[in-house]
């Protein structure tokens, strides 16, 4: 059994205030005080692993090292088939943009056109499989750790529908659902997402659920 969260305060080492809601509703039951990396000042550090386990083990320590208080990280992504797993752990620099009125920042819309764009150059008979991972490490400020990792199998969709997602949910239909990720009640999307996979798996072994 792994080293188990007492309550209080955790950081979610995220600065994305999409991400923080829907991991703080996710924690919510377990007496768990979710608050963000970007609440507390802290710089978010440069993700060079190669895989999403590394990414998020990176984002968990330097969290925890910075706050003093326990820190979960989600690295999360998109890997379609047909692109020999791409974007994958580049999930997020797809969608990064040059910046503009002097603010960095991601055009998610750009970045689900470039996965179509892809697609199409492959031809109409390109298959659309697809899949989003999940990531989460569990970090200490003392260097203890354990990581969750948790999948959604799904295709691409086009064009993008919905809005009460984030990132690339409008094209992202799960297995056994019409509606995209962001089409689905938040409820219903909680239920079957790759990041519920891994909060599964991390409730078990963290509070016994």
């Amino acid at each position: 059994m792994s080293r188990r969260l007492g309550g209080g305060k955790l950081v979610i080492a995220t600065h994305n205030a999409g991400k923080l809601k829907e991991i703080a509703r996710l924690l919510d039951p377990y007496g768990m005080d979710c608050i963000s990396a970007g609440s507390l000042g802290l710089p978010e550090p440069p993700e060079t692993g190669k895989t999403f386990v590394e990414n998020a083990l990176i984002k968990a320590r330097a969290a925890a090292e910075a706050s003093g208080l326990p820190a979960l990280a989600d690295d999360s992504g998109l890997s379609v088939a047909a692109l020999d797993g791409r974007p994958g752990v580049y999930t997020a620099d797809w969608a990064e943009r040059q910046w503009f009125e002097g603010e960095p920042g991601r055009d998610w819309y750009m970045a689900m056109g470039k996965v179509e764009g892809m697609l199409q150059a492959l031809g109409p008979d390109t298959p659309r499989d697809c899949w989003f991972s999940c990531t989460l490490a569990l970090a200490w400020p003392d260097g203890e750790h354990v990581v969750y990792e948790g999948r959604a199998d799904g295709t691409i969709s086009w064009p993008p529908r919905g809005t009460m997602g984030f990132g690339y949910d409008p094209v992202f239909v799960p297995v056994g659902r019409e509606q995209t990720f962001a089409e689905l009640d938040p409820d219903e999307k909680h239920a079957i997402s790759h990041r519920a996979d891994a909060f599964a798996k991390m409730k078990a072994d963290q509070f016994g659920i």
